[in-house]
């Protein structure tokens, strides 16, 4: 049993298509994970959408939602915008490592009854992360965020090549 299991296996891996992405084509996504901020840790989610300059080099936009804390009537919130390029490599048929380096912009909001007071800050951005091409059009990501010096967020996410 272990035999042909062990076949269909290499049968499959030999067949495949590498899935890298094509130069010139734009793609769009999203994520959901969790941030890390100043030792808080919040759902987040986000949207992104780039254009693959090479097979390996892209330019990408995005917008995240980075968490909200609601304690003792205090309200606080947070999102950041970014801009970035990503440079990525394959690691065999299907798999890709990439890394991120941008700017981004991190408006955090405190609200309390009437009260409300927000601060857009600009840091740079930095992350790090490991793709997987399901077909040539879908793919997915698991990546490292680091934004400014205390926001952290982990995600997981899928993107459509178009």
């Amino acid at each position: 049993m272990f035999k042909k299991i062990a076949a269909a296996a290499a049968l499959l891996v030999a067949s495949s298509v590498a899935f890298a992405a094509d130069a010139n084509t734009f793609y769009a996504g999203a994520d959901l994970g969790k941030t890390r901020i100043a030792g808080d840790k919040e759902t987040s989610y986000g949207a992104f959408a780039g254009y693959n300059l090479t097979q390996t080099f892209a330019v990408e936009a995005g917008y995240r939602h980075l968490g909200e804390d609601d304690n003792h009537g205090f309200k606080a919130s947070g999102k950041a915008w970014s801009l970035s390029g990503i440079a990525s490599m394959p690691v065999g048929e299907s798999f890709s490592v990439f890394g991120r380096l941008g700017v981004s912009a991190v408006e955090g909001k405190l609200r309390h009854g009437d009260f409300e007071d927000s601060d857009t800050t600009t840091r740079a951005v930095i992350g790090a992360g490991v793709g997987y091409a399901f077909t040539p059009k879908i793919s997915g990501r698991l990546e490292f965020q680091k934004t400014g010096s205390g926001i952290r967020n982990l995600s997981a996410g899928l993107a459509y090549q178009f």
